[in-house]
């Protein structure tokens, strides 16, 4: 990106974030993100039938900084204005077009997560939080949308073994590979039969769905009970086509159904695996903490346009008669606003850098690490509702009138009904920060026997 006049200007970039570490220190936002500059203060085979801790011969153990990141970052801010013109009407739609959504995967973003040894980008935490950020502070369905094609994508890429990876990722660098969508939270049923698996499952909220090739499906195998993840062609299950909401209209995140469809072995893998065939030691933190990235990312997006649409109103209506937006309490609450979002969002960026540094040690998330993940992710999403409450009081009529402001409002007050950031995984963060707890394990969202 370009320095913005007048700011101090270093010979090294930060792998981060692709800018020079005097940038940022203007109080105005950054033209070609719309973000403001207190956002960038961190220092910048087959499946096994049991999860695995060990590492595959020539598996890379340091965590892999992408040099791709800033030209992703440019590319997307490249795109914001169409992002911005076209969010009305996929909303309407139900939908983004496949135009916008060709255009967002040249841009790179779902390549941003594939592992490197298949071609792709294989970004860091923290870069894959900065990259949904910026998407979802144009667009929050197509943030939404793209985070989740492309952690769905990615954990297929990186848990399932040569022959499945051979046929669904043949040439990631020309973006000859599948797309994935579905849900991994409530399993269907699995029957083994020689050489694979039964598959009939009913599920709910596939974000994505109108774009993706394969679906991304949790099951569970009969007689073992053991969690696993299929990967199926779109074709083998029914969509439900049933997605009337509130927000994220344009996400497309329908139901689906199937009734024994056959899935070969070699196309599931481990539920709960950090073992990846594929890439490096990002895939290490899981299918579970690789999701919580984009919802972060997506948080902070919303929540610092929300705060620009804010901004805005109040521009166009200081000094009129009797303008709210002239009062000592709408500044103070403002500034509020903006201290919470930038607290949390440096918050976040100390947990990742912390573990970021955990995984290039070549070792796993601790405990403490998986809950920390877990927490900030929670307090991303409450602070966004808590700048949307703010927005919403003091926008006054803008905020009822179909536009951009009543839009974001809507997709996060949606967005913010997603399991990851429930009150009960807030709950069992408590019971181990707090003690209550010490020997209990992190099992997907829930807290494990003691």
């Amino acid at each position: 990106m370009t320095p913005t006049p007048g700011q101090h200007t270093e010979p090294q970039t930060d792998p981060h974030t692709g800018l020079h570490p005097g940038q940022r220190t203007e109080p105005h936002t950054e033209p070609h993100t719309g973000l403001h500059p207190g956002q960038r203060t961190e220092p910048h085979t087959e499946p096994h039938t049991e999860p695995q801790t060990e590492l595959h011969t020539g598996q890379h153990t340091e965590l892999h900084i992408s040099p791709e990141f800033p030209a992703v970052l440019h590319r997307i801010a490249e795109l914001g204005p169409a992002l911005d013109a076209e969010a009305g009407p996929a909303e309407e739609r139900g939908r983004h077009t496949e135009d916008t959504v060709r255009a967002l995967l040249d841009a790179g973003i779902v390549r941003a997560e594939l592992p490197k040894s298949l071609g792709g980008y294989e970004f860091s935490p923290r870069q894959l939080i900065e990259m949904v950020e910026q998407v979802s502070h144009h667009d929050a369905a197509a943030g939404w949308t793209m985070q989740a094609l492309q952690v769905m994508t990615a954990t297929t890429a990186a848990y399932l073994g040569p022959v499945a990876a051979a046929e669904l990722f043949p040439d990631v660098a020309t973006g000859k590979h599948a797309l994935l969508a579905g849900q991994g939270t409530r399993p269907g049923r699995a029957v083994p039969v020689d050489g694979g698996y039964l598959v009939s499952g009913a599920w709910q909220f596939a974000s994505g769905m109108a774009h993706a090739s394969h679906i991304h499906s949790a099951i569970q195998v009969e007689g073992t009970g053991e969690l696993r993840v299929l990967a199926m062609p779109r074709s083998e299950v029914v969509l439900d086509g049933n997605w009337d909401v509130l927000g994220l209209r344009a996400t497309y995140s329908v139901d689906y159904h199937c009734d024994d469809v056959y899935v070969p072995a070699t196309h599931t893998y481990p539920a709960t695996t950090t073992t990846p065939a594929n890439g490096g030691a990002v895939y290490r933190l899981g299918l579970v903490n690789l999701s919580a990235l984009g919802h972060t990312g997506w948080a902070f997006g919303v929540g610092r346009r929300l705060l620009d649409e804010l901004r805005s109103v109040a521009a166009a209506r200081t000094g009129t008669r009797n303008a709210p937006v002239d009062t000592s309490q709408f500044h103070a609450e403002y500034a509020t606003a903006e201290a919470g979002l930038r607290a949390a969002r440096a918050w976040a960026m100390e947990v990742w850098q912390d573990i970021e540094a955990t995984l290039d040690a070549g070792e796993l998330p601790t405990p403490d690490q998986d809950t920390l993940l877990r927490l900030t992710l929670n307090h991303a999403t409450t602070t966004a509702l808590d700048v949307g409450r703010t927005v919403h009081r003091w926008a006054g009529t803008a905020a009822m009138r179909r536009g951009p402001m009543d839009r974001f409002l809507r997709d996060l007050n949606t967005g913010s009904q997603h399991i990851t950031s429930s009150p009960v995984v807030l709950q069992n963060c408590g019971m181990w920060l707090s003690g209550a707890r010490p020997q209990a394990r992190w099992t997907f969202l829930d807290l494990g026997q003691d």
